[in-house]
């Protein structure tokens, strides 16, 4: 039989739907970032024919939401975690001085040499991410996926060809993209891809959110030598962390010289002489070289044809799946952002790791989603696995311990930084097992990753207390807190009759 690969003109030379016993690929996905590309290898490995489609990179442009490793290597995590180490620097070196460090010369910072190291470096990932696709014996091809029917993706290229591939299974991993509030001059403002390509540092920075990533810029901005403004709905940054700690990095980053302006809006943009002017609901206006939002993320699911073919999408477009991530039809399965499940790069590894146990090495495999930890890469950064102290006490038949630890960092005791690091473990009354564990402060997210893997384990307070702590180091506190800060007795469940 002929390939079934062919150019597609219109609607003509359609694939033979009766014939479905002779497809081009096994598994062909659409998105070829983490969640993807985990998927593919290892669908790969377990004997499957696997094609992968991703749009064009571009390393120097905003333009285009494509690359291979997609928006964790591309325009998020990876280029995001360099700023923050250039931040950071700059805080260390002053620091510096109380430890003997003679600093006679006027220090400054070269934006355009860090960009220029932050490109080289998502270059070169950009093309481990092919290699490894490749050596797996992944076919890949550039260009933009649409599901076109139950086992058919087209892929258009560059140039507008498009060709069309059939394939037993579909996997859709196309992640998510920044959205924009609707408010007068919204084409002014920027979002994070842009920020992590800014031809000039800006002076001047207004943010709007309160989220992880409106938070890290404010921080990767304001240590860099910005003035920076940050404007979010809430009381504190960080809407859905736990309360105590969200209360600290606020206190966090004002030490650090950021103006936080809780439960405002803006309201309007407008391009002046002087910069970009930005309004506020209470009246205010603020003079800036830019403006970021960060007000959340969409998933990317709008081109894809997905609805017309019958899957189904949520109000938010996140496409709905099961326990597997198997979608409404059959054959088409998805994973990642787009599902908008948990939206970490390490989950989407974890659930594309999962499908391809499940269709191909046939054992059924579910995403775990307990006791998966994170970060929020301020400065400093904080840290989290398990629940926080509110929904320790709102799912707890019993009461909950809260154990808590604020200490002056030893680095900060010759330094003279005025930073606390706090700490906090939310513990089951009755059982003694440890719920969740919280951490602000330097090295946060490198001490709590050993922190996961004894909640996952099932540890209890008693074995947090039995260990030996490393001294002298931060950590060891998570270890020799004895003393319960509070007690708090369960949230009262609201009954209603059914």
């Amino acid at each position: 039989m002929a390939s079934r690969k062919m150019l597609i003109d219109g609607d003509a030379n359609q694939t033979n739907e009766n014939d479905q016993a002779d497809y081009d690929f096994d598994l062909f996905v659409i998105g070829a970032g983490s969640g993807g590309v985990r998927a593919a290898r290892f669908s790969a490995n377990f004997g499957a024919k696997v094609g992968i489609c991703e749009l064009p990179f571009h390393p120097i442009s905003s333009e285009v939401i494509g690359g291979v490793g997609g928006t964790c290597v591309i325009r998020g995590c990876v280029p995001k975690k360099i700023l923050v180490y250039g931040a950071t620097l700059g805080g260390e070196i002053e620091d510096a001085r109380n430890y003997g460090w003679e600093l006679n010369e006027k220090i400054d910072f070269n934006w355009k040499k860090l960009l220029h190291k932050k490109t080289e470096e998502i270059v070169r990932l950009n093309g481990i991410y092919k290699r490894l696709l490749s050596g797996a014996g992944v076919k890949f091809f550039e260009g933009e996926g649409k599901v076109v029917g139950p086992n058919e993706v087209h892929v258009i290229q560059t140039d507008g060809t498009k060709l069309s591939y059939t394939a037993k299974h579909i996997l859709v991993a196309t992640g998510s993209r920044a959205q924009r509030p609707n408010i007068p001059g919204k084409e002014l403002a920027i979002t994070s891809d842009e920020a992590l390509s800014l031809e000039e540092f800006p002076k001047r920075a207004v943010i709007l959110g309160g989220g992880y990533i409106a938070v890290e810029f404010a921080s990767i901005w304001c240590g860099m030598g910005a003035t920076v403004d940050l404007f979010f709905r809430k009381e504190l940054p960080l809407r859905g962390f736990d309360n105590e700690m969200r209360a600290v990095v606020a206190r966090n980053l004002e030490g650090r010289g950021i103006n936080l302006h809780a439960q405002t809006n803006l309201t309007e943009i407008v391009k002046t002489d002087g910069g970009l002017k930005v309004y506020t609901d209470h009246g205010e206006e603020f003079v800036a070289d830019v403006v970021m939002f960060a007000t959340g993320r969409i998933p990317n699911s709008s081109r894809l044809n997905l609805e017309a073919v019958g899957v189904e999408l949520d109000k938010s477009g996140a496409v709905k799946v099961d326990e597997y991530s198997h979608t409404s039809v059959p054959s088409i399965w998805a994973i990642g952002d787009v599902t908008n499940r948990m939206n970490l790069t390490p989950v989407a590894l974890m659930e594309g790791t999962c499908f391809a146990k499940t269709v191909f090495e046939g054992k059924p495999t579910k995403p775990d989603y307990s006791h998966i930890p994170c970060a929020v890469f301020s400065i400093p950064p904080l840290s989290i696995v398990g629940l926080s102290e509110e929904q320790a006490v709102d799912q707890a038949n019993g009461d909950t311990l809260v154990f808590t630890s604020t200490f002056n960092p030893m680095k900060n005791t010759i330094s003279g930084r005025q930073e606390k690091s706090v700490m906090k473990l939310v513990v089951d009354a009755e059982t003694d097992k440890v719920l969740g564990a919280s951490m602000c402060g330097p090295d946060a997210p490198e001490i709590m990753q050993g922190i996961a893997i004894a909640l996952k384990c099932g540890a209890t307070k008693a074995q947090f207390d039995s260990t030996v702590g490393i001294h002298p180091s931060a950590a060891e506190e998570f270890v020799t807190m004895r003393s319960v800060t509070r007690r708090v007795a369960p949230a009262k469940k609201v009954r209603t009759n059914l």
